[in-house]
C-alpha cells in the first residue's frame, strides 16, 4: 500500500502538477458550456478556473469572464492560454468583487471542494437579482468497463451528483436544473500519464507510491490502448444551474454598500435549453445516476468487446 505525502492536503496539491492537469484533463464540450451559461453574451465568475479548460471555451462564446483560482500555479497557466481574462487568486470562500456585479457564477470540476456554508452565501452576494450559479463536472462513463477499471486503477470516482439539497436547502438559491452530455477524450500513451497524475489521489502520494502507481497506468495503457492512434476515453458531462434567490443586505463593513436594491431585476424565464444531438438526460438532480444506468441495457455493460468496438471504431 502507498503513502500519501505527510500533511498532503488534496485541495493544494494541484499547483504542483499544473502542466500534467493542463496536457492530461478533457476540455468542455461548447453545448455544455452554453446550456451552464445561456446564449446570450453574459458576464461571468469563474471559481476555481484552474488552468482554463472551460474559461476557454466560454470564452470563445462570447461570454465577459472573469477567472479566480487560489492556486497561482493554475492561473500562470491560464494566464499564458488566456492573456485578455482577467484573473485573480482567490478562492470561493472570500469573493473580491461588488455586490450584484455577475449575470452567472460558474464551477467546472470544483464545486466539491468548496466549504459551501461560506462559499454559497459568496456567490449569491455577487450575482444580480435573476443570476443564477452553474456548475459542471466532467464524469468518466464507467458504464464501459474498460473506463470502470481506468478508474477503479486511479483510486477516485469523478465528482459529484448530490446538489440539490445543499444549495435548495441554503434558501440562497432555486430549484436545480440538470443536463447531461456525451463527449471523448482522445488519450495516448504520455496524456492517460498525465490525467492520472493530475488526479488528486494521485498527486498527493509519495514520490515511490506515485512511480508505482504510473507504472501500473502505462501497463493499462499498454494492455488497452492503440498505441500512436490514440484511444476514445468516453466522459458524461454533468451540468446543473440554480437561479438565486434575493437576499436582504446590509452595507459590507469597510466596504462599499451592497447595489443589490439598485440593479435591475433579470427576466425570469428558464434558460433556453439546446437541442443538441449530445444530449442524454434531463430533470433534477437527485436520480441522476440511477436514469444514466437505466439507459443502457446490462448485456452491453458487461460485454468489454462490444464497448471497445464502439469506443474505437
Amino acid at each position: 500500500m502507498t503513502d500519501l505525502q505527510p500533511g498532503a492536503d488534496p485541495r493544494s496539491c494541484f499547483g504542483s502538477v499544473a502542466d500534467a492537469y493542463d496536457r492530461g484533463r478533457p476540455s468542455y464540450p461548447a453545448p455544455a458550456a452554453s446550456w451552464l451559461v445561456g446564449e446570450q453574451p453574459a458576464t461571468v465568475l469563474e471559481l476555481g478556473a484552474g488552468t482554463g479548460k472551460l474559461t476557454e471555451v466560454l470564452v470563445g462564446l462570447g461570454h465577459e469572464v472573469h477567472a479566480t483560482d487560489p492556486d497561482s500555479a493554475m492561473l500562470e497557466r491560464l494566464r499564458a492560454r488566456l492573456p485578455l481574462v482577467r484573473a485573480t487568486v482567490a478562492g470561493a470562500e472570500e469573493i473580491p468583487l461588488a455586490d450584484a456585479s455577475v449575470d452567472v457564477v460558474v464551477a467546472g470540476q470544483a464545486f466539491h471542494w468548496f466549504d459551501l456554508e461560506r462559499a454559497l452565501p459568496e456567490i449569491n452576494r455577487v450575482l444580480r437579482p435573476g443570476g443564477h450559479l452553474a456548475l459542471v463536472w466532467n464524469q468518466r462513463d464507467e458504464r464501459v468497463p474498460w473506463v470502470r477499471r481506468l478508474g477503479a486503477l486511479l483510486g477516485d470516482r469523478d465528482q459529484r451528483t448530490d446538489l440539490a439539497d445543499p444549495l435548495e436547502h441554503s434558501g440562497l438559491f432555486g430549484w436545480v436544473e440538470e443536463e447531461t452530455f456525451k463527449h471523448r477524450q482522445v488519450i495516448d500513451r504520455e496524456s492517460v500519464l498525465d490525467l492520472a497524475l493530475s488526479r488528486s489521489s494521485v498527486a498527493t502520494l509519495d514520490e515511490r507510491g506515485r512511480e508505482a502507481k504510473l507504472a501500473q497506468v502505462r501497463a493499462f495503457y499498454d494492455d488497452y490502448g492503440r498505441g500512436m492512434d490514440g484511444m476514445q476515453l468516453p466522459y458524461l458531462t454533468r451540468c446543473y444551474r440554480a437561479r438565486m434567490v434575493e437576499q436582504e443586505r446590509a452595507p459590507r463593513p469597510g466596504g462599499s454598500p451592497s447595489t443589490a436594491g439598485t440593479t435591475e431585476a433579470v427576466a425570469e424565464a428558464a434558460p433556453e435549453v439546446h437541442d443538441s444531438p449530445m444530449l442524454v438526460t434531463t430533470g433534477s438532480i437527485p436520480r441522476i445516476d440511477v436514469e444514466v444506468a437505466k439507459a443502457t441495457p446490462a448485456s452491453v455493460l458487461d460485454d468489454d468487446t462490444a464497448m471497445l468496438l464502439i469506443d474505437f471504431r
